[in-house]
């Protein structure tokens, strides 16, 4: 979203009756369901590191940010604000977009877009990839009757008609009730799919009728491609995620605040329900994150400034079964408007800015455990009432994660196989006997992962 301030919980309203889709393709299709988003990489970047990296980690799914012409400008906000449908971006043209799509498949790593269909652009200029705009007029794509007639801020979000009808920190809206808006929208999306895209996360769905975004999914030459909608939970708000998970996975931005409150000023043992448990939307329609391009610079969430909490907290969702995982991996930042560096070029992780968390060996290492332990119920969770906690994956995986300020060891009882195991988090073998017992020390702010099929390290 761009420029966009995480707005919390508003006054009390009573939200009208409406009617909501009831079907709709959630989580993520195959076996794999982790999720790498490079935010503001070029699309030559991605290709490589599709290859290079996550591929062979096992993600299944890579994220790229929005390829729409956009407005000019460094910030990385100027992607979320689209003046065309060309594939024209700082990030990259279309040959670069199809070859990048092309050799991620190749790598058995799928492609999911996110997409800006909620408005258009602030202002009036020049686009990067040429096109003159106005505020209201795209000349080609959009005039002024395909707008919302409120062009007020959206200020009241215990009104849905404001919520989903006025702009959205000032950004033009589209009338997506609008039959031509529709068929736009569904001509964009298509032109993606046909370079070979598979999914799409749907940027500001808030801030669209649900029926609006079924109606416009079920003109896609795929309809049951990818479909990931950002919907923020606010307490009484008019507008709730349960709305959208009819026409697919809904972001579950609670999972986020929530991992942040517990990772730094709760117990771990908090999360032995983690999910459901704690009200959130089902497992199967949820998109789950630490953190997102948003939440890491406004504060809401854990980001790569907290250090052990939040590898931790990384590590603790790639192995808990709750939700389709997404994995942010950006760039340094001290002024939250900042750009990618390079212009989003990335020569190589952890040079020039690029965080690259996707590859931090703690979070990588746990993408072949899901893999793993894929379906298996939590087993054998253990904990000491405060920041040291264990639990199984069924028969194929056990973890444990030490969050005290001191070493642990203590003698685990899991559901696994007699046998010896790698320990991903440690690069170390582990033994389990015949009882299905091992003992380990952990170190402060560490953890240790073992599953099956994994004997060495």
């Amino acid at each position: 979203m761009a420029r966009r301030t995480l707005l919390g919980a508003v006054a009390l309203a009573t939200a009208s009756v409406v009617m909501f889709p009831t079907t709709g393709h959630a989580s993520p299709p195959g076996t794999k369901d982790v999720t790498a988003v490079l935010f503001e990489w070029k699309y030559a970047s991605v290709a490589q590191e599709c290859a290079r990296t996550l591929g062979p980690a096992g993600y299944g799914y890579v994220q790229v940010s929005p390829p729409a012409e956009h407005i000019q400008g460094a910030q990385w906000w100027t992607s979320y604000q689209p003046v065309s449908y060309k594939i024209a971006g700082r990030l990259g043209d279309r040959a670069a977009f199809r070859n990048m799509v092309d050799t991620c498949h190749a790598a058995g790593v799928k492609v999911v877009v996110d997409t800006v269909i909620n408005h258009m652009s602030a202002g009036g200029g020049t686009g990067t990839g040429g096109s003159s705009y106005t505020k209201y007029d795209y000349p080609g794509l959009y005039s002024s009757y395909d707008f919302d007639d409120c062009t007020a801020r959206v200020s009241d979000y215990s009104d849905r008609w404001n919520v989903q009808h006025c702009e959205l920190v000032g950004l033009a809206d589209l009338d997506t009730g609008e039959e031509y808006v529709r068929k736009t929208i569904a001509g964009y999306l298509n032109d993606l799919l046909s370079l070979g895209v598979d999914g799409f996360r749907i940027d500001a769905a808030k801030h669209i009728d649900t029926a609006d975004l079924a109606d416009i999914k079920s003109r896609l030459t795929n309809p049951s491609a990818y479909w990931k909608q950002e919907v923020i939970y606010g307490a009484g708000e008019a507008v709730q995620p349960t709305e959208y998970t009819g026409n697919g996975d809904v972001q579950e931005f609670r999972y986020a605040y929530d991992l942040k409150r517990v990772f730094t000023n709760e117990n771990l043992a908090y999360l032995k329900n983690y999910g459901e448990g704690w009200g959130y939307l089902k497992s199967s329609v949820a998109g789950v994150f630490v953190d997102n391009h948003d939440t890491e610079r406004n504060g809401a969430t854990l980001n790569y400034k907290d250090g052990a909490d939040y590898t931790l907290a990384n590590v603790f969702m790639l192995a808990w079964p709750y939700g389709a995982p997404d994995i942010n991996s950006g760039y340094e930042w001290s002024d939250p408007d900042a750009g990618p560096p390079n212009g989003g070029t990335v020569g190589a992780c952890w040079q020039d800015g690029w965080k690259c968390q996707h590859a931090w060996p703690e979070i990588r290492s746990m993408v072949a455990f899901r893999n793993a332990t894929r379906g298996q119920p939590v087993t054998n969770w253990w904990d000491n009432g405060n920041d040291w906690i264990a639990f199984g994956r069924g028969s194929k995986g056990y973890v444990a994660i030490n969050h005290e300020s001191g070493s642990m060891t203590r003698t685990y009882q899991t559901s696994l196989p007699a046998g010896t195991y790698c320990d991903v988090q440690n690069n170390t073998t582990v033994t389990v006997n015949g009882s299905g017992q091992f003992t380990a020390t952990l170190g402060p702010n560490t953890a240790l992962a073992i599953y099956a099929g994994k004997s060495s390290c």
